[in-house]
């Protein structure tokens, strides 16, 4: 738990000293304009409605205003007439509410369809990147891109389109409708405009800077307690609860001022359109009122006015409300498309080779490779070895040696800076990288599981390799047994890295997906290094049956796991240092025979004695 903390800790530096490109600028209705295209047809009806329940709502107060002037003032007793505006005034309601849900639905799913591309593009860009580019960004990262960036966008269509096109259009019809009411009582309105638009303004920086604020400390708040629940069993051992929920207190204390701070602005905010909006009332009712006493404007007129400026400020209200929303939006499409700006290190050649995997014998050629992780120095220096198709390789060495950089360079997690890695004569460069990786099985120290059944995690949830399959891969390696004592055997649903299942289990459900895949190479990096004596030996058997006609690596600290190899390569500082079967090396009295000794509780004094 410890190495978790520090594993968080080494992501944030990572992340903080990683290089900053300045994102060119782009505006969110200009980098959504392509995928809106695509539901053009969507977005015409979504504002067909909008132009339509917007009418249905905006006539309802001219109806009334016939009713008073043309019935109620004149002392008319029409009844069919005032029925038949009743009915009317019903039907633009009905019609109003219909079309406001068919122009609700209608955007959601312009707006969802959208969103769900740009998360499945982003998700496949993230996928196809190299190995490089996730040993700078932490994986937080890049969480918050897939699931708070695109929510962000969610969150424009939601709200921002909705307001722009709904909102924008009300304030349009309602000037005609006032303009066709009173030009006067219109004009005296329109004083208004300069003045919300200077509130407008004086409260955009204020509001854009109390925002910022409440979410940078809302996510301090939310990494302090993910770093806590992380350490928790550190933190009881060492009795540290008091002082950390101190420190969560005064984050969670630093929020809620933050966050009151912010809700005192927008209630500010509103109240002082709220007041221009009762001004604007009162001076219409004064103005209007002596109009209506001098029998120069009619009274019906008179209430669709105030009806009218009423219904002006919401509009207004909304979309300036609409500002913080459009801002995030911004951000997180800025943060988004230069993500999928990033192009991956490792390419696919422009002709890459396609072999038949089935003729792939498995000889493997490393010719002078010299590979550093960006400008460091070289943790591979000129490195030459040859493999033979069916040969069991053991690569052994201290930690920093480099044998991992050398399994990740034949994957080609990484390219090498110089020299060249071949399998069969063929280069790996010039082979399609979804066909090497399926010529090459890599079962890792720690094997990772999926959320899902044990059927799904063996055959990687690819629905080609049939269920009989995986259980004769499984019965083949001698993982049946274990998994037919399972709740539901093989549907059996896993959690998320295969929590509840022991070291060996999860191993052992690894070395069944390489029987699956049947990869014509079998490299095991560090795969037995956390095992007790008893699994290793089960795993040992597995592997026996599993690296029977492969070309297999086995990269151990346990020099038992290898010792049964046609070859031990022993490596330092990136440089084969000696190389030969157990018994060979131990003649050499090298550094092969030193490490021996040392795991068998032996040192060089007690041997010469």
């Amino acid at each position: 738990m410890a190495q978790a903390i520090n594993n968080w800790q080494m992501d944030q530096k990572a992340d903080l000293n990683a290089p900053k490109e300045k994102p060119k600028y782009i505006s969110t209705f200009r980098a959504l304009s392509g995928y809106m295209l695509e539901h053009k047809y969507t977005f015409i009806g979504f504002i067909i409605c909008t132009l339509i329940a917007i009418g249905g709502e905006l006539l309802q107060p001219y109806l009334l205003k016939l009713v008073i002037d043309d019935n109620l003032m004149v002392g008319k007793n029409d009844y069919s007439n005032l029925l038949t505006i009743g009915g009317i005034y019903l039907a633009l309601s009905v019609i109003s509410l219909l079309f406001t849900y068919l122009q609700n639905n209608l955007l959601q799913k312009a707006g969802q369809s959208i969103v769900a591309s740009i998360r499945k593009r982003l998700f496949n860009h993230i996928s196809k990147l190299s190995m490089s580019y996730f040993d700078r960004v932490p994986s937080g990262s890049l969480i918050t891109h897939v699931s708070s960036d695109t929510e962000a966008v969610n969150q424009f269509f939601q709200q921002v389109v909705l307001s722009i096109f709904r909102d924008g259009f009300t304030l349009v019809f309602i000037l005609i409708l006032m303009f066709q009411l009173d030009v006067s009582l219109t004009l005296y309105c329109l004083i208004l405009l300069p003045v919300i638009a200077c509130i407008a303004i004086a409260f955009r920086s204020y509001m854009r800077t109390t925002y910022q604020l409440a979410r940078t400390r809302l996510s301090r708040l939310v990494s302090f307690a993910a770093e806590n629940l992380a350490g928790m069993p550190l933190i009881q051992v060492f009795h540290q609860q008091k002082e950390q929920s101190n420190q969560f207190h005064e984050k969670n204390d630093s929020y809620f001022r933050a966050n009151l701070r912010e809700i005192r602005t927008n209630v500010l905010f509103n109240r002082s359109f709220e007041i221009l909006n009762n001004i604007a009332i009162a001076c219409i009712v004064w103005f209007g009122g002596q109009a209506v006493l001098g029998k120069t404007l009619e009274f019906g007129v008179l209430y669709a006015f105030i009806t009218y400026i009423r219904l002006f400020f919401q509009p207004i209200n909304t979309i300036t409300q609409q500002w913080n929303t459009l801002q995030a939006a911004t951000v997180a499409i800025q943060r988004i498309w230069t993500l999928l700006a990033i192009e991956p290190d490792v390419k696919d050649h422009v002709e890459a080779k396609e072999l038949s995997l089935s003729k792939v014998k498995g000889a493997i050629n490393f010719n002078r490779v010299v590979f550093s992780y960006g400008d460091g120095e070289p943790v591979i220096k000129n490195l030459n070895l040859n493999i033979k198709p069916g040969e069991m390789i053991g690569i052994v060495g201290t930690t920093g040696a480099g044998k991992s950089s050398l399994i990740s360079l034949l994957c080609r997690f990484y390219d090498v800076n110089e020299g060249d890695i071949s399998i069969d004569g063929h280069s790996i460069t010039q082979l399609q990288q979804s066909q090497l990786h399926r010529m090459v099985g890599l079962v890792q120290q720690e094997p990772y599981l999926f959320t899902g059944s044990v059927l799904d995690n063996v055959r990687l949830f690819d629905q080609s390799i049939l269920r009989e399959q995986v259980i004769d891969a499984c019965r083949f390696i001698g993982a049946d047994t274990i998994i037919d004592r399972m709740k539901d055997s093989y549907d059996t649903g896993l959690s998320e890295r295969g929590s509840g299942l022991s070291a060996g289990e999860r191993q052992l459900i690894s070395f069944a997906r390489i029987i699956v895949f049947q990869p014509r190479i079998l490299i095991l990096d560090e795969a037995t290094a956390n095992l007790d004596s008893q699994t290793e030996q089960l795993i040992s058997r597995a592997l026996d049956i599993v690296s029977q006609g492969r070309t297999t690596i086995i990269i151990a600290h346990r020099l038992s796991t290898v010792m049964g190899a046609d070859r031990i390569i022993v490596m330092r500082q990136g440089e084969i240092v000696e190389e030969g079967n157990h018994s060979e090396l131990m003649q050499l009295e090298g550094h092969y025979q030193e490490m021996y000794l040392y795991t068998q509780g032996i040192t060089n004094e007690m041997v010469k004695i």
